[in-house]
């Protein structure tokens, strides 16, 4: 390989550094600090009928997490892991609660959230909620929630963000909790946000 060649691929390797270096700062690539809020206020509606706002993440440990009730997979996976996490908090489990919010305005009734969440298998301290369009919408952004309606008629689905939120009980964020978290990591990453306290920004 000539000099001249050699040359070349040094300065491109060399370019190539500085631009992910600059990236990495930018937060274009890898971990970034959390800069922009999650959280905010919202109006829906609880299976009781009854009009909630924000309000009801206080005094209370929160796992937030949007979903629908047609979700094949990750929406019952989650709520199913979250239901064997509850025992897991032992006597802290009292401070707890699972906020399922729907995407789906157009089919999840108040009455059909109500009946979702009565599974079984799901957490005992669950609070589902829908609303209208707009409401949804309006939360999902304030929570910074992609989701979007695939396919016609009414066998569409929702694509939608599959981590929760674990909100501390002054409604503030404390952790992302991805999907692919054993129920024995989500709960000690619960443990270690009380541990800090109510006003709690990690874990």
């Amino acid at each position: 390989m000539s000099r001249k060649i050699l040359a070349l691929i040094a300065v491109l390797a060399l370019a190539l550094a500085i631009l992910t270096g600059l990236a990495v700062r930018k937060g274009v690539l890898g971990p970034q600090p959390q800069t922009v809020a999650v959280g905010g206020p919202f109006q829906l509606v609880d299976t009781s009928g009854r009009t909630v706002n924000q309000d009801i993440l206080k005094s209370k440990w929160s796992v937030v997490f949007f979903g629908f009730t047609h979700c094949p997979d990750i929406c019952p996976t989650t709520l199913f892991e979250l239901g064997q996490v509850e025992p897991m908090l032992g006597a802290d489990v009292n401070r707890f609660q699972t906020v399922f919010i729907s995407v789906d305005p157009a089919r999840d009734t108040v009455a059909q959230v109500k009946a979702y969440v009565a599974n079984d298998a799901f957490p005992k301290r669950i609070v589902g909620l829908t609303g209208t369009a707009a409401q949804v919408d309006a939360a999902a952004k304030a929570y910074r929630v992609y989701y979007q309606k695939v396919g016609e008629g009414q066998d569409y689905t929702v694509n939608h963000a599959a981590y929760s939120y674990l909100m501390n009980p002054k409604g503030r964020f404390a952790c992302v909790l991805p999907y692919d978290l054993t129920p024995e990591q989500t709960a000690a990453k619960i443990k270690a946000a009380m541990q800090q306290g109510d006003n709690a920004s990690s874990c």
